[in-house]
């Protein structure tokens, strides 16, 4: 048997966070497993009009990275279609988390839905999971300064218009970016700034606004500071359109076709175009300065 929540669970943030501390207690308590039931694509994805430009705070394998961290015993992914999307909360609750899953426990938040008719009151759904043999467990939602709720929406749009502290105080940790490096045109080393650039592996993971930000690098099993710029490079006008560049401080090897992971613990400056490139040097110069200067332990 197990004890269950489900969601998306984008960023897996600390509203998440007290869902599956709870899913992961009351596990242990009743010497059951705790399994996290997530699905993919987002439902976003396949049923509203924003399906091609939402983008999103974890892909799969960092949510499941970051439940396993939580102490969740079991990671199950269902995919979200459209046919899926008209299951009735009844027909979901019966034919997965009770026959599929074995529930014995579901773990919800106040604002929880089950199923495409959403229920009236958070006590019809107790009652519709109860009659399934499934006990309801409710946990208070997590609040930020200001009263609202906590919610990957809400993260998604402080990491949009650059405000990654703010957006690591919702989410329990710096909020990162991994792929592989990439060649670049090497402009950086030319002017004593090699950067290592990046691509991607998950494309629908959300980039920060363009600007330059403070960030902690791990690569090769190790851990530096750095220096991030996300942007197109407007001094070089070199219409290479948008990149992830990162000087990582006290670091000088070839690490092409390495993965790379950058987190941001903070952002510096919005970017600019220089006059020349000894400009940008300079500007870089202060830059550095500033990042070791900084009070972010990494």
């Amino acid at each position: 048997m197990a004890v269950v929540a489900t969601g998306f669970f984008d960023g897996v943030h600390l509203g998440h966070r007290a869902v599956l501390e709870r899913l992961v207690g009351e596990a242990e308590k009743r010497s059951a497993e705790s399994l996290v039931v997530t699905f993919w694509p987002h439902p976003r994805n396949v049923l509203q009009q924003d399906a091609d430009t939402l983008r999103l705070l974890t892909s799969m394998g960092e949510k499941r990275e970051l439940c396993m961290r939580l102490g969740v015993n079991r990671f199950e992914v269902l995919p979200f279609t459209r046919d899926f999307a008209r299951l009735k909360a009844a027909e979901f609750i019966g034919k997965y988390l009770r026959d599929r899953f074995g529930a014995e426990a579901l773990i919800l938040g106040h604002d929880h839905r089950l199923g495409c008719d959403a229920f009236a009151s958070a006590e019809e759904m107790a009652e519709t999971l109860r009659l399934s043999g499934i006990e309801p467990i409710f946990v208070d939602d997590l609040h930020a300064p200001g009263g609202r709720n906590v919610s990957s929406t809400m993260i998604r749009s402080l990491i949009e218009t650059g405000a990654v502290e703010e957006a690591a105080s919702l989410l329990g940790y710096n909020y990162p970016l991994t792929g592989v490096v990439v060649a670049g045109a090497r402009i950086g080393r030319k002017i004593g700034y090699p950067t290592a650039n990046m691509a991607l592996y998950e494309p629908l993971k959300l980039v920060p606004a363009g600007g330059v930000y403070f960030v902690g690098v791990e690569v090769q099993g190790e851990k530096y500071r750095g220096i991030c710029n996300i942007g197109t490079r407007p001094t070089l006008a070199d219409g290479r359109g948008k990149t992830i560049e990162t000087h990582i401080l006290d670091f000088d090897e070839d690490i092409y076709g390495l993965d790379i992971t950058v987190r941001f613990l903070g952002r510096l400056r919005d970017e600019r175009r220089f006059a020349s490139l000894e400009e940008l040097s300079a500007q870089l110069a202060r830059d550095e300065e500033a990042a070791r200067a900084a009070g972010f332990g990494y």
